[in-house]
């Protein structure tokens, strides 16, 4: 019989109304939110790391869930590994846990977008499927994922992509990995993980959202307040304004790394123009880019990076040395 370790960290999932307070706020236990399960479930080991929102969360709390969970991913007795959290940063924490945990433990995330004091309350659903997912043979060695409305999203591809949906969990371009369908776990394909040894993550990493004829003012300030990472969400595939360039190449020239991304929901950061500020022009530069990730997920992956490397060199290194998220083994 398996054994699933069941952290909880807060989130709608845990939320009921208080009349009192006007809307929905952290109330359920532990002990409440696995109450609902059903007969037969596995055996739980249950852990309160903590009762918060999400959109609360500092680095250090991102950090001490993944410690938290990589020590019950090191017990030999626990076949998987359940995180309740908040949707709003969920899909950085997974991507957090999924970097940095090592061994073969699947880690599974789940939460709700309705309380529990909704009708049609979908946490308890999403808590089983996700307990599920989590004692399958089928689910070991896939890292960490993200499991609601019965979807299985691998943590590299998946964003949170409405604000009020119980199918707000997707993965443009990709797809989910599986799904929970009746009384089977279906996972038909499988994708290779990228582990990168890390004691902390460098907090220092900002991210910026280019718009159109917009200043480079934010990424002067923050070179000015000692960022060691920028990640810009650049425009298309990887472009920006020709009067970025030189704050730019101030920064690496300081050995800050720059690493662009793409304001759009998915598509390869790469383009064929020779115009400046094009592709071209930025990879002479000597920035660094986003391996099919969103900003969010490549400050999470700069952030372990700058942990894990010792100078500019190893970070280019590290940065480059990434799974081709096409190659994924079929079972």
């Amino acid at each position: 019989m398996a054994k699933v370790a069941v952290l909880t960290t807060g989130g709608t999932v845990a939320m009921r109304h208080d009349p009192a307070r006007g809307g929905a706020v952290p109330a359920l236990s532990t002990a409440d939110l696995t109450a609902v399960l059903p007969p037969g479930a596995p055996e739980l080991a249950v852990e309160e790391v903590c009762n918060l929102p999400s959109s609360h969360f500092t680095l250090g709390d991102l950090w001490h869930i993944r410690e938290r969970a990589a020590a019950w991913a090191a017990d030999p007795e626990v076949s998987g590994i359940v995180i309740t959290h908040g949707t709003d940063t969920m899909e950085e924490t997974v991507y957090l846990l999924d970097l940095t945990v090592p061994g073969e433990t699947p880690l599974v995330l789940t939460g709700a977008m309705r309380t529990a004091s909704e009708v049609g309350a979908d946490g308890p659903a999403n808590l089983w499927a996700a307990v599920r997912v989590a004692a399958s043979p089928r689910s070991r060695g896939l890292g960490a994922m993200v499991v609601l409305n019965d979807e299985i999203h691998a943590a590299r591809f998946v964003t949170k992509t409405d604000t009020l949906s119980t199918a707000t969990f997707q993965s443009p371009g990709w797809g989910p990995l599986g799904r929970v369908e009746g009384d089977q776990v279906h996972i038909p394909w499988r994708l290779p993980r990228e582990l990168i040894p890390c004691s902390r993550p460098e907090e220092r990493v900002v991210l910026i959202k280019l718009a159109v004829g917009m200043g480079a003012e934010l990424l002067e300030d923050a070179l000015a307040r000692g960022a060691r990472g920028v990640v810009l969400e650049a425009l298309g595939a990887s472009r920006v304004p020709p009067w970025w360039l030189p704050v730019i190449e101030r920064a690496i020239a300081a050995g800050v790394a720059v690493v662009i991304a793409s304001r759009c929901p998915s598509g390869r950061v790469w383009d064929a123009y020779g115009y400046v500020g094009s592709h071209r022009t930025l990879r002479e530069m000597g920035c660094l880019f986003s391996p099919g990730l969103n900003g969010p997920k490549a400050r999470i992956r700069l952030m372990v990076v700058l942990g894990a490397a010792q100078d500019t060199a190893e970070v280019a290194a590290l940065w480059n040395k990434n799974p081709d998220p096409g190659e994924h083994e079929c079972p």
